[in-house]
Protein backbone atom coordinates (compact mmCIF):
# COMPACT_ATOMS: atom_id res chain seq x y z
CA UNK A 1 0.00 0.00 0.00
CA UNK A 2 1.17 3.24 -0.77
CA UNK A 3 2.12 5.65 2.08
CA UNK A 4 0.26 8.57 2.87
CA UNK A 5 1.42 11.73 0.97
CA UNK A 6 1.68 15.50 2.93
CA UNK A 7 0.54 18.88 1.63
CA UNK A 8 3.64 20.23 -0.05
CA UNK A 9 5.70 23.38 2.77
CA UNK A 10 5.74 27.10 1.52
CA UNK A 11 9.10 26.75 0.31
CA UNK A 12 12.08 29.17 0.95
CA UNK A 13 15.11 29.42 -1.13
CA UNK A 14 16.18 29.32 -4.97
CA UNK A 15 13.66 27.08 -7.05
CA UNK A 16 12.61 26.54 -10.38
CA UNK A 17 8.96 25.51 -10.74
CA UNK A 18 7.18 23.41 -13.31
CA UNK A 19 3.36 23.06 -13.67
CA UNK A 20 1.25 21.04 -15.75
CA UNK A 21 -1.86 22.85 -17.05
CA UNK A 22 -5.12 20.70 -17.45
CA UNK A 23 -6.26 19.15 -13.81
CA UNK A 24 -3.42 20.96 -11.94
CA UNK A 25 -3.49 25.25 -12.60
CA UNK A 26 -6.80 25.03 -14.59
CA UNK A 27 -9.92 22.57 -13.81
CA UNK A 28 -10.83 19.48 -15.84
CA UNK A 29 -13.39 20.18 -18.24
CA UNK A 30 -15.68 18.32 -20.68
CA UNK A 31 -14.13 19.61 -23.69
CA UNK A 32 -10.56 21.22 -23.43
CA UNK A 33 -11.79 23.95 -25.64
CA UNK A 34 -13.87 25.30 -22.36
CA UNK A 35 -11.22 25.54 -19.73
CA UNK A 36 -10.02 28.69 -18.66
CA UNK A 37 -7.40 30.28 -15.86
CA UNK A 38 -8.70 32.50 -13.93
CA UNK A 39 -7.31 36.08 -13.42
CA UNK A 40 -5.82 35.61 -9.93
CA UNK A 41 -3.87 32.50 -10.55
CA UNK A 42 -2.95 34.34 -13.80
CA UNK A 43 -1.53 36.87 -11.27
CA UNK A 44 0.05 34.70 -9.25
CA UNK A 45 1.95 32.65 -11.61
CA UNK A 46 3.43 36.29 -12.98
CA UNK A 47 4.53 37.22 -9.35
CA UNK A 48 6.12 33.99 -8.58
CA UNK A 49 7.69 34.11 -11.81
CA UNK A 50 9.39 37.33 -10.91
CA UNK A 51 9.86 36.54 -7.48
CA UNK A 52 11.80 33.22 -9.13
CA UNK A 53 13.67 35.61 -11.21
CA UNK A 54 12.10 34.14 -14.31
CA UNK A 55 12.59 30.18 -13.40
CA UNK A 56 8.93 29.19 -14.45
CA UNK A 57 7.73 26.92 -17.09
CA UNK A 58 4.49 25.09 -17.85
CA UNK A 59 4.85 21.54 -19.12
CA UNK A 60 1.87 20.15 -20.74
CA UNK A 61 0.32 18.33 -23.56
CA UNK A 62 -1.21 21.00 -24.81
CA UNK A 63 0.53 23.16 -27.96
CA UNK A 64 2.57 25.82 -27.17
CA UNK A 65 0.39 28.07 -29.15
CA UNK A 66 -2.43 26.85 -26.74
CA UNK A 67 -0.79 27.38 -23.76
CA UNK A 68 0.06 30.92 -25.25
CA UNK A 69 -3.07 31.66 -25.56
CA UNK A 70 -4.48 31.31 -21.82
CA UNK A 71 -1.33 33.03 -20.00
CA UNK A 72 -1.29 36.47 -22.85
CA UNK A 73 0.26 38.54 -22.57
CA UNK A 74 2.91 36.60 -20.63
CA UNK A 75 5.49 34.58 -22.81
CA UNK A 76 6.89 31.97 -20.48
CA UNK A 77 9.48 28.93 -21.19
CA UNK A 78 6.92 26.01 -22.43
CA UNK A 79 7.54 22.70 -22.99
CA UNK A 80 4.25 21.40 -24.82
CA UNK A 81 2.90 18.14 -26.65
CA UNK A 82 4.51 16.70 -23.19
CA UNK A 83 8.22 18.14 -24.36
CA UNK A 84 8.02 17.32 -28.01
CA UNK A 85 8.11 21.62 -28.31
CA UNK A 86 9.73 23.28 -26.30
CA UNK A 87 10.40 27.44 -26.07
CA UNK A 88 13.47 28.69 -23.23
CA UNK A 89 13.59 31.87 -21.54
CA UNK A 90 15.06 33.75 -24.70
CA UNK A 91 11.55 32.96 -26.44
CA UNK A 92 14.47 30.13 -29.42
CA UNK A 93 11.97 27.32 -30.04
CA UNK A 94 12.66 23.68 -30.25
CA UNK A 95 10.11 21.22 -32.16
CA UNK A 96 10.28 17.71 -32.97
CA UNK A 97 8.53 16.68 -36.12
CA UNK A 98 7.13 13.79 -37.62
CA UNK A 99 7.15 13.17 -41.48
CA UNK A 100 4.39 14.33 -42.83
CA UNK A 101 4.04 10.82 -44.53
CA UNK A 102 3.46 9.54 -41.34
CA UNK A 103 1.14 12.02 -39.96
CA UNK A 104 -0.70 11.67 -43.06
CA UNK A 105 -0.76 7.91 -42.68
CA UNK A 106 -1.74 7.81 -38.95
CA UNK A 107 -4.57 10.17 -39.59
CA UNK A 108 -6.11 8.19 -42.04
CA UNK A 109 -5.92 4.87 -39.91
CA UNK A 110 -7.74 6.87 -37.01
CA UNK A 111 -10.47 8.23 -38.81
CA UNK A 112 -11.02 4.84 -40.23
CA UNK A 113 -11.45 3.28 -36.78
CA UNK A 114 -12.84 5.77 -34.80
CA UNK A 115 -13.95 8.47 -37.09
CA UNK A 116 -17.16 7.48 -36.36
CA UNK A 117 -17.97 6.97 -33.18
CA UNK A 118 -20.01 8.94 -31.03
CA UNK A 119 -18.34 10.76 -28.27
CA UNK A 120 -14.88 9.86 -29.47
CA UNK A 121 -12.83 12.68 -30.31
CA UNK A 122 -9.71 12.71 -32.77
CA UNK A 123 -7.60 15.53 -32.15
CA UNK A 124 -4.22 16.38 -34.24
CA UNK A 125 -1.31 17.93 -32.96
CA UNK A 126 1.74 19.14 -34.82
CA UNK A 127 3.40 15.67 -34.11
CA UNK A 128 1.19 13.51 -32.04
CA UNK A 129 -2.62 12.21 -31.57
CA UNK A 130 -4.56 12.83 -28.69
CA UNK A 131 -7.60 10.62 -28.49
CA UNK A 132 -10.18 11.23 -25.81
CA UNK A 133 -12.97 9.35 -24.94
CA UNK A 134 -14.58 10.76 -21.95
CA UNK A 135 -17.56 11.10 -23.47
CA UNK A 136 -17.72 7.81 -24.71
CA UNK A 137 -16.07 5.64 -22.04
CA UNK A 138 -17.05 2.37 -23.11
CA UNK A 139 -14.98 3.11 -26.28
CA UNK A 140 -11.97 3.01 -24.31
CA UNK A 141 -10.97 -0.78 -25.43
CA UNK A 142 -11.77 -0.04 -29.09
CA UNK A 143 -9.80 3.49 -28.48
CA UNK A 144 -6.99 1.66 -27.05
CA UNK A 145 -6.55 -1.27 -29.63
CA UNK A 146 -6.18 1.03 -32.05
CA UNK A 147 -4.08 3.22 -30.89
CA UNK A 148 -1.68 0.38 -29.70
CA UNK A 149 -1.97 -1.26 -33.44
CA UNK A 150 -0.78 2.03 -34.96
CA UNK A 151 2.35 2.53 -32.52
CA UNK A 152 2.99 -1.07 -33.11
CA UNK A 153 3.99 0.15 -36.89
CA UNK A 154 6.16 2.56 -36.14
CA UNK A 155 9.31 1.95 -33.85
CA UNK A 156 9.77 5.93 -32.91
CA UNK A 157 6.17 6.40 -31.66
CA UNK A 158 4.57 5.26 -28.42
CA UNK A 159 1.50 5.46 -26.82
CA UNK A 160 0.65 7.60 -23.54
CA UNK A 161 -1.73 7.02 -21.06
CA UNK A 162 -3.27 9.69 -19.53
CA UNK A 163 -7.54 10.69 -17.43
CA UNK A 164 -9.85 9.48 -20.58
CA UNK A 165 -7.14 10.08 -23.13
CA UNK A 166 -4.39 7.83 -25.04
CA UNK A 167 -1.93 9.99 -27.20
CA UNK A 168 0.22 8.55 -29.75
CA UNK A 169 3.68 10.46 -29.87
CA UNK A 170 7.59 10.24 -30.81
CA UNK A 171 8.59 7.96 -27.81
CA UNK A 172 11.50 9.69 -27.38
CA UNK A 173 9.99 12.64 -25.43
CA UNK A 174 8.33 12.91 -21.96
CA UNK A 175 7.79 15.40 -19.07
CA UNK A 176 10.76 13.82 -17.79
CA UNK A 177 13.20 14.93 -20.57
CA UNK A 178 11.46 18.20 -20.65
CA UNK A 179 12.24 18.77 -16.95
CA UNK A 180 15.96 18.10 -17.57
CA UNK A 181 16.44 19.86 -20.66
CA UNK A 182 15.35 23.15 -18.46
CA UNK A 183 17.62 22.52 -15.68
CA UNK A 184 20.53 22.20 -18.28
CA UNK A 185 19.85 26.21 -18.76
CA UNK A 186 19.33 29.57 -16.93
CA UNK A 187 17.42 30.36 -15.04
CA UNK A 188 16.68 26.83 -14.05
CA UNK A 189 20.08 25.77 -13.40
CA UNK A 190 21.61 25.61 -9.93
CA UNK A 191 18.17 25.76 -8.28
CA UNK A 192 16.09 23.13 -6.91
CA UNK A 193 13.27 21.57 -9.41
CA UNK A 194 9.67 21.50 -8.03
CA UNK A 195 6.84 20.24 -10.39
CA UNK A 196 3.18 19.87 -9.76
CA UNK A 197 1.08 17.69 -11.96
CA UNK A 198 -1.96 15.68 -11.85
CA UNK A 199 -1.79 12.49 -14.65
CA UNK A 200 0.01 9.81 -15.74
CA UNK A 201 1.65 11.45 -18.27
CA UNK A 202 3.08 13.56 -14.99
CA UNK A 203 5.09 10.56 -13.40
CA UNK A 204 7.70 11.20 -15.70
CA UNK A 205 8.40 14.83 -14.33
CA UNK A 206 8.12 13.50 -11.10
CA UNK A 207 10.53 11.26 -11.24
CA UNK A 208 12.74 13.66 -12.94
CA UNK A 209 12.34 16.14 -10.10
CA UNK A 210 12.88 13.45 -7.35
CA UNK A 211 16.53 12.48 -9.10
CA UNK A 212 17.24 16.14 -8.52
CA UNK A 213 16.47 15.76 -4.92
CA UNK A 214 13.30 18.45 -5.93
CA UNK A 215 10.30 18.95 -4.85
CA UNK A 216 7.44 16.24 -6.32
CA UNK A 217 3.66 17.27 -5.84
CA UNK A 218 0.95 14.98 -7.19
CA UNK A 219 -2.49 16.17 -7.67
CA UNK A 220 -4.79 14.23 -6.97
CA UNK A 221 -5.64 11.02 -4.99
CA UNK A 222 -4.18 8.35 -7.76
CA UNK A 223 -1.27 6.22 -7.08
CA UNK A 224 2.23 7.98 -8.50
CA UNK A 225 5.86 8.52 -7.51
CA UNK A 226 5.53 12.14 -6.10
CA UNK A 227 6.66 13.22 -2.62
CA UNK A 228 3.92 15.10 -1.76
CA UNK A 229 -0.28 15.86 -2.58
CA UNK A 230 -2.22 18.01 -2.74
CA UNK A 231 -5.78 17.39 -3.05
CA UNK A 232 -7.27 19.04 -6.50
CA UNK A 233 -7.42 22.20 -8.21
CA UNK A 234 -8.20 24.56 -5.50
CA UNK A 235 -6.15 23.31 -3.33
CA UNK A 236 -3.00 24.05 -5.96
CA UNK A 237 -4.60 27.89 -6.56
CA UNK A 238 -4.36 28.44 -2.61
CA UNK A 239 -0.76 26.60 -2.22
CA UNK A 240 0.01 28.73 -5.10
CA UNK A 241 -0.89 32.28 -3.60
CA UNK A 242 0.66 31.27 -0.23
CA UNK A 243 3.99 30.87 -2.30
CA UNK A 244 4.15 33.88 -3.59
CA UNK A 245 2.88 35.49 0.45
CA UNK A 246 5.60 33.83 1.72
CA UNK A 247 8.37 34.68 -0.92
CA UNK A 248 7.43 38.46 -0.68
CA UNK A 249 7.51 38.22 2.84
CA UNK A 250 10.81 36.63 3.37
CA UNK A 251 12.04 39.40 0.84
CA UNK A 252 10.77 42.33 2.71
CA UNK A 253 12.72 40.39 5.79
CA UNK A 254 16.05 40.19 3.82
CA UNK A 255 15.60 43.85 2.43
CA UNK A 256 14.66 45.50 6.08
CA UNK A 257 17.65 43.73 7.56
CA UNK A 258 19.99 44.61 4.45
CA UNK A 259 18.77 48.54 4.98
CA UNK A 260 19.50 47.93 8.70
CA UNK A 261 22.56 46.49 8.23
CA UNK A 262 23.59 49.52 6.04
CA UNK A 263 22.30 52.31 8.30
CA UNK A 264 24.68 50.70 11.13
CA UNK A 265 27.93 51.16 9.08
CA UNK A 266 27.32 54.38 8.11
CA UNK A 267 26.84 55.70 11.60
Amino acid sequence: MEAALNKPPLLTGQYAFFFDFDGTLAKLKPHPSQVSLPDNVQYHLRKLADLSHGALALISGRSINELDKFTQPERYPLAGVHGAERRDINGQQFTLSLPANQMNAIRQKLQAALGDIDGVQIEEKPMAFALHYRHAPGSEPLVHNCAQAITAQYADLTLQQGKCVVEIKPGRVNKGEAVHQFMAEPPFSGRIPVFLGDDLTDEAGFDAVNQYHGVSIKVGQEATCARWRLEDVPAVWSWLSGQVAYFEQQRAITSRRTDYESFGRSL
